[in-house]
């Protein structure tokens, strides 16, 4: 190997984070184009992951370093919301500590590459693309360290909704309100922002049903009006009662 491949390959590695992927973007950075990526996977310090994916040789990935990747490296807002982010944060107490369901979250047009789904990442992956929030919405993030990298996850607030989102394909009416209960240091102006912007007014009127039987002192601090709630009733649960304020009707044991 050259004296100028072997300075590239050098300040490569020394950039590249440990745990993560390293796509065609990453390494063009850097001057590494296919030939060298080449030279290099034939000299053993490179490994291909999938399409335009590599890892260094011997490196152990997991799905925090893919999604470190597609969040950094192909500049996705795809990220961790919902229940994931909430068993990230410390708030979903009652559920097992090993994560074996990732939910995740992006805009429309916005899909997880080739490489990401060709591999397992020992967890199941439920990716959904949709209009919860307009694709200017930019508050309600946060940042979780893993090993020596930072990968960006929706904030409590805005997880909160995301899981409500999934209600009730994923998450029952009962893991909602459990999760809810233990929101206690929500940023009521993070909730309000997030709750005007929000497109489901299923998502809105559970979201703020939970809050307030949960007694949380933030919720004094919305200002419901301001949050459009929609028109008519929504039959949200089989056998339910219907809650006169926010018109749904929820588990008679809510009531």
């Amino acid at each position: 190997m050259s004296k100028e491949n072997r300075t590239k390959l050098n300040e490569l590695i020394s950039n590249w984070p440990k745990g993560t992927i390293g796509t065609t973007n990453f390494l063009k950075k850097y001057n590494v184009g296919y030939e060298l990526i080449q030279r290099y996977k034939k000299s053993n310090w490179l490994e291909t992951v999938g399409n335009k994916a590599y890892k260094l040789s011997g490196d152990e990935i997991d799905w925090y370093g893919a999604i470190f990747a597609i969040q950094k490296q192909l500049n996705l807002s795809i990220h961790p919301g919902g229940k994931t982010a909430l068993q990230l944060l410390g708030y979903a107490h009652y559920l097992s500590d090993s994560i074996k369901d990732i939910f995740l979250y992006g805009y429309r047009g916005e899909k997880l590459p080739t490489w990401y789904k060709k591999n397992l990442w020992k967890v199941a992956t439920h990716y959904s693309a949709f209009k919860l929030f307009p694709r200017d919405t930019v508050i309600g993030f946060t940042r979780y360290s893993h090993k020596n990298f930072k990968i960006k996850i929706s904030s409590a607030e805005r997880a909160m909704l995301e899981m409500l989102y999934h209600f009730p394909k994923y998450n029952s009416f009962d893991d909602c309100y459990q999760i809810m209960e233990n929101l206690v240091t929500l940023r009521s102006n993070v909730c309000q922002n997030l709750l005007e912007v929000c497109n489901s007014i299923k998502v809105k009127r559970l979201f703020l049903f939970m809050a307030e039987k949960s007694n949380h002192s933030w919720f004094d601090d919305l200002a419901v009006n301001e949050i459009n709630l929609g028109k008519g009733k929504r039959s949200l649960v089989a056998n339910g009662i219907l809650d006169n304020k926010y018109k749904i009707t929820v588990p008679k044991k809510y009531r």
